[in-house]
């Protein structure tokens, strides 16, 4: 950004060969002028032009050492623009950090943005409340858990971002191009005899409801090309590596935190008059194989489900000071029209069956709680009678607490239960078909999973709302325990296991706990103000005792913040979601007595159409259920997609240039996939010889999280795993239970699995006491490493495959697993290298050698095409 009596704002792509340049007037007092010439510069076009406004806007012509201009700031992309009382401001990313990488695109977190005011001094008009504005806007922090990215649609599923782009792509692949598409996509290299182009489908705008900044954008949104528009969300993203016997499987949480009625735990509760819930997030897990990244050849899986406040209109006082102030229901509605509103739109973008888990007390001394069920169970009933009977809205609802309190139940096996059924009612995302390995092994539980399967893969057909009062602890473990259950059926999906189910204390599910975690933590401070008070351990009831005071303190420290700061917070929500817009002529934001006219806002005027009780869902939902009326082929949802003719080079759909960034030196230490966590660094065992299976259960002293933190513990780390490499397996084995309560005794018969103990020295003999032997260790004859080999090579993957042990497992005559040569990531028989292939390494080895091959067509058609990119 250069700095003159008009800004200049130049961007350009990661590569540096492509620019755009925005011109932003500093004249106008209190009026946003932009101009966008919507021309694509080159590089050298871009040094000429600022060559010629540096030499025109010098102090004195000729005299060396002054600038006609000088750069305000470097950024990564524009927020938006916003105005108080004065003129407006342009909000900028200076600082990001890469948090997710999926299908090869980046996702980025904001670390640092930077506020800048427009208009010049000279025509500046003071105004006494505009710092306190910005104080108010400020108080929004960018720089906590705001997220965006260049080429991926985050405020999308990953179903929605494949299934409608690529149904969308296969429509227009059999339609005629219009001419003018034609001219647009006039390709120089045409002729070259190889197919250089193809249809891409891209979302023409992203969903509303999740993102932050559409009202900061808004003003310009029409004026300036696509490429200058960046949308972020707010919530979580995080990634993790969960490396099955050396292949990576990314594990990805992504919530979308909704910007209606957005605010703070006391200040938010219930539904506004359009069927906005507070608190209310999208939580998406994605399970991909990342030994393939590309969306065209790579598995991806995901699940979706949803949290938010109970949808009716109800309230707390927070007057009283209380810890919990008493609930009430500020209007009747007895047609359930707030709900009618919420749910049309939940079967609008999941689809049936829409599942509610109402985690409320139904027991208590003194009415709390149950208020909230009492009004919610008949306003699904009132609902429900109007659908047809395979669509119905489905409630659950289960005093999670009273569980917890009971020494005789269990509660993370009574919400396995219902995660189990519930996965099974909605299904999940998978874009590719089932594998054989499911043939060959078939597990009773996946044939009866729900869903939609179509030629491309599966989709998921419904969603599960969980809710209690705050939408929190309780829910975020109850929310674990489904994404837990899902996570095993997409790992299975992917031929990863053997069986649709994990169990509690491997590293699997350690890696997804601990996101889990951290997802709750940071919903939880956004809402409450404080990190969660009851964990996962917390429901196992092996949490240590030291939990007990830090569970305290943050009850205190929730508590303090819902009395003394949430309200600030509030008008900072309100401030910088646009809710409310400054003015002269209305009274300030802090003279409001309350927010409520802001977020209920057909309270204000007479409805000219009032919905239907009876038919309470949008047109044409109907038709298309079980599946989610925005993810069809219909004429309403192409008005939301463009089609384009692109070039495979093109950088918006170039997953290589991108994710490896040739352009840049780069060191590999620093790359994302090398610091990212790691189950096989940060979760597995450290001892030797010890099975590197994820899904083996490991005791409580087994954990690898103990060599995190210091290089020289780390250091120690690798020199183990590399002896735990080189040293010959244990003898024996010994099984090992599982240390959690919450597995039932068909599941332990069922999945007991295997964890291999380190080599001893020195044994010691049954009935010695302490007195141990001597073994002397000699090299092993060629036969018996033969035979032991074999034997190994039959073990591998030992937990996903099951072996019957009828017999002793001993000498080359162990069967393999399979007859097929390939039925799973696993391979029984050494693979087969093709002549292709070999053809490629040789040419890869000669080039070492310095000995360069002829270049093919391709390889012409490569560098014309960055020929014509970098210079033309």
């Amino acid at each position: 950004m250069y700095k003159l009596m008009l800004y200049f704002l130049v961007g350009s792509n990661e590569a540096q060969t492509k620019h755009r340049v925005l011109k932003i007037d500093r004249t106008e007092p209190k009026d946003l002028v932009i101009i966008d010439d919507k021309h694509v510069y080159s590089q050298q076009e871009l040094r000429d032009l600022l060559d010629r406004l540096d030499l025109g806007n010098r102090t004195k012509m000729g005299q060396k050492g002054s600038s006609g201009f000088n750069r305000a700031v470097s950024a990564f992309g524009i927020v938006g623009f916003v105005r108080f009382l004065e003129g407006y401001y342009i909000i900028l990313i200076t600082k990001r950090r890469k948090t997710a990488d999926i299908g090869g695109h980046s996702i980025y977190k904001i670390e640092d943005t930077n506020m800048i005011y427009i208009p010049n001094d000279s025509v500046r008009v003071a105004h006494p409340d505009e710092a306190r504005y910005v104080r108010i806007f400020q108080n929004v922090d960018l720089s906590s858990n705001f997220y965006f990215s260049y080429n991926y649609d985050l405020s999308h599923s990953l179903q929605f971002n494949l299934t409608l782009l690529r149904n969308t792509c296969d429509l227009g692949k059999t339609e005629d191009v219009l001419p003018q598409s034609r001219q647009d996509s006039f390709d120089i290299f045409e002729d070259e005899g190889l197919p250089t182009q193809g249809m891409v489908a891209f979302p023409s705008e992203p969903y509303a409801k999740y993102v932050w900044n559409s009202k900061l954008l808004e003003k310009v949104q029409d004026t300036l090309h696509p490429d200058w528009l960046m949308y972020i969300i707010h919530g979580f993203c995080g990634q993790s590596k969960l490396l099955i016997y050396g292949r990576p499987v990314y594990v990805t949480l992504i919530a979308r935190r909704s910007c209606r009625f957005a605010g703070t735990r006391f200040l938010k509760r219930g539904a506004n008059c359009e069927g906005d819930v507070a608190n209310e997030v999208e939580t998406e897990q994605i399970v991909h194989d990342a030994s393939v990244m590309t969306f065209s050849a790579g598995s991806y899986s995901s699940y979706v489900q949803v949290r938010g406040s109970v949808p009716l209109y109800w309230s707390q006082d927070i007057s009283t000071m209380m810890p919990k102030p008493p609930i009430r229901l500020d209007q009747a509605d007895p047609y359930a029209t707030v709900a009618a509103q919420h749910f049309d739109q939940m079967l609008k973008r999941f689809g049936s069956p829409i599942i509610i888990l109402n985690l409320v007390k139904k027991r208590e001394k003194r009415k709390h709680e149950k208020i909230l069920s009492e009004e919610l169970f008949p306003a699904v009933t009132n609902l429900n009678q109007f659908l047809p009977p395979d669509h119905c809205i489905e409630y659950i609802a289960w005093d999670m607490a009273r569980y917890t309190k009971s020494k005789l139940c269990n509660v993370l096996d009574r919400l396995g239960l219902i995660a189990e059924s519930v996965v099974r009612r909605t299904g999940f995302f998978m874009n590719r078909p089932d594998l054989h390995c499911h043939t060959l092994r078939p597990d009773e539980r996946w044939g009866d999973l729900g869903g939609h399967v179509t030629a491309y893969g599966r989709m998921q057909t419904g969603v599960l709302r969980t809710n209690c009062v705050d939408c929190l602890d309780r829910t975020n473990t109850a929310q674990f325990m489904v994404g837990k259950c899902a996570l095993a059926y997409q790992l299975y999906a992917l031929g990863m296991v053997d069986k649709p189910r994990l169990q509690f204390d491997t590293d699997c599910v350690r890696l997804f706990e601990e996101l889990y975690e951290d997802h709750g933590d940071t919903l939880s401070l956004q809402y409450g103000g404080s990190q969660l008070v009851h964990r996962v351990k917390t429901y196992r009831k092996i949490a240590p005792w030291t939990q007990h005071s830090k569970d305290i303190m943050q009850t205190l420290s929730r508590y303090y913040s819902n009395a003394f700061s949430d309200a600030d917070r509030q008008d900072a929500i309100n401030l910088f979601l646009q809710v409310f817009q400054p003015s002269e002529s209305k009274p300030h934001l802090w003279e409001l007595p309350t927010d409520f006219y802001l977020h209920q806002k057909n309270t204000m005027v007479l409805p000219q159409d009032r919905r239907s009780y009876t038919f309470w869902w949008s047109d044409g939902i109907l038709s298309y259920l079980p599946l989610p009326y925005d993810e069809v082929l219909c004429e309403e949802n192409m008005k939301h997609v463009s089609l384009k003719r692109l070039d495979r080079y093109n950088e918006s759909i170039d997953i290589y240039t991108e994710f490896f960034k040739p352009f840049e030196l780069t060191c590999f230490d620093d790359t994302y996939c090398v610091t990212m966590t790691n189950s096989a660094r940060d979760f597995m065992p450290k001892t030797v010889g010890v099975d590197p299976s994820p899904f083996t259960v490991r005791k409580p002293e087994e954990t690898g999280k103990s060599v995190l933190g210091s290089k020289s513990s780390r250091d120690e780390a690798v020199l183990q795993r590399k002896t735990a490499a080189s040293a010959p397996p244990p003898h024996s084995e010994e099984a090992v239970s599982s240390s959690s309560e919450d597995d039932s005794e068909d599941e332990r018969e069922d999945d007991g699995s295997v964890s291999q103990r380190s080599t001893p020295i020195k044994l010691a003999e049954p009935g010695d006491g302490g007195r141990t032997q001597e073994v002397e260790v000699t090299k092993p004859l060629e036969r018996d490493l033969l035979s032991h080999s074999c034997t190994v090579f039959a073990h591998l993957g030992q937990n996903q495959h099951k072996v019957e042990r009828t017999s002793q497992l001993a000498g080359p005559k162990q069967c393999p697993v399979s007859y097929f040569s390939q039925d799973s990531i696993y391979e029984v028989q050494p693979p087969r290298v093709d002549r292709a292939s070999q053809e490629v390494f040789e040419c890869h080895i000669q080039t070492g050698l310095g000995l360069g091959r002829a270049l093919h067509r391709e390889d012409l058609l490569t560098y014309r095409e960055y020929i014509k990119n970098r210079y033309m």
